[in-house]
């Protein structure tokens, strides 16, 4: 089937990266997927083999046109609201001329919260503009059964057990010690960022710190006492890396500090010990999106204190150590825990491919 993925970039790690995963494994599966994105400059570096996936600049007038007078696609995968023009709408709705099921849908936020079990696939029915008299199917992404699930492509278990931890290291010129642990960090600017960095280099063991380009980066050099590592903490900057290779990077780590949403799935598959930066809302409303994730992980109390101290969500954050070993022990063993009831549920595409196959209109 023909579809159509439309994504605004807000936040382009990880609105681009939940999109073009999903139009990667769309392809993977034999489908047919267009991605619309408004800023896709970074998928020069996030994704730069393209084979079976069509991307469209969503700002370029012509691109409109041809989709235009080109067949409808069969699927409208609106990804958090984004709406799609009003031409665009019009075109779909005038249907694609295939027999193939179609469907409008609404794709969601990732959240624990317990709204996302009652809104999930619930009809939103269209009664006015160029959509009128279709449905819009909202699809939460979940960590239960009774949500859409997350996105994981089929030989992912089988990738991960494959991997070479000392030869991809090495392939990316990272100067890896004996004895030392290794943290990935991909944040925005955490509150306790110097607390937890100033922890490592007193630790009771060598650290390397790999930072992730952008933000992370810019946050650790406006500490200039830890930028380039102090103690037993070394620091390197490392450049963008393509999706494959960030799963590497988590797969390489006895630690991730990770943010937002893809990266978030992508360290809870990776299966060792996690700490997410959520994408930060002015109200505080992520601090209870927060808290929901903590509860279905049943993290363990050190997880979760270090969790609120780095979103701000207590004080004083400065109190905030980095964690000791026997910490990341159980750490490992919650997300190892989570992981596996995650692998019990059908991924996200699979129950988004069986909704649109049921003939939702």
């Amino acid at each position: 089937m023909r579809w159509d993925i439309f994504c605004r970039v807000i936040d382009n790690h990880g609105d681009l990266g939940v999109c073009w995963r999903l139009a990667r494994q769309l392809a993977d599966a034999g489908e047919a997927p267009r991605l619309w994105v408004d800023d896709g400059a970074a998928l020069d570096w996030m994704a730069p083999q393209r084979a079976g996936v069509e991307v469209v600049d969503w700002s370029d007038p012509a691109a409109e046109e041809a989709a235009l007078a080109a067949p409808a696609p069969d699927v409208l995968v609106e990804a958090f609201g984004c709406n799609p023009s009003p031409a665009l709408v019009e075109r779909f709705a005038a249907g694609p001329g295939t027999t193939h099921p179609r469907a409008w849908i609404n794709l969601e936020y990732l959240s624990a919260e317990a709204h996302v079990e009652r809104l999930h696939t619930l009809p939103s029915p269209v009664f006015r503009g160029p959509g009128a008299g279709l449905t819009k199917w909202f699809f939460y992404p979940g960590f239960t059964s009774g949500t859409g699930g997350l996105l994981r492509e089929p030989d992912l278990a089988a990738r991960q057990a494959a991997f070479d931890r000392g030869a991809w290291l090495q392939a990316q010129r990272i100067d890896w010690r004996p004895g030392e642990r290794l943290v990935s960090l991909f944040c925005y600017e955490p509150p306790a960022l110097e607390a937890v960095l100033a922890g490592m280099a007193c630790g009771s063991e060598p650290t390397h710190l790999l930072v992730t380009p952008g933000r992370a980066a810019a946050a650790v050099r406006a500490l200039p006492a830890l930028a380039a590592g102090a103690g037993r903490l070394r620091v390197s900057e490392l450049p963008w890396l393509a999706q494959p290779d960030y799963d590497h990077l988590l797969w390489s780590c006895e630690l991730n500090f990770v943010r937002g949403e893809d990266s978030l799935v992508r360290a809870l598959w990776a299966g060792a010990p996690l700490v997410w930066h959520i994408y930060p809302q002015d109200d505080d409303a992520h601090h209870a999106k927060l808290a929901a994730w903590l509860d279905w992980m049943q993290a363990p109390p050190s997880l979760r204190a270090l969790h609120l101290a780095w979103n701000g969500a207590n004080a004083p954050p400065a109190q905030v150590a980095a964690p000791a070993d026997g910490a990341l022990a159980d750490w490992r063993q919650a997300v190892q825990a989570a992981r596996a009831r995650l692998l019990a549920q059908d991924d996200l595409l699979t129950q988004l491919r069986r909704f649109v196959g049921a003939g939702v209109k």
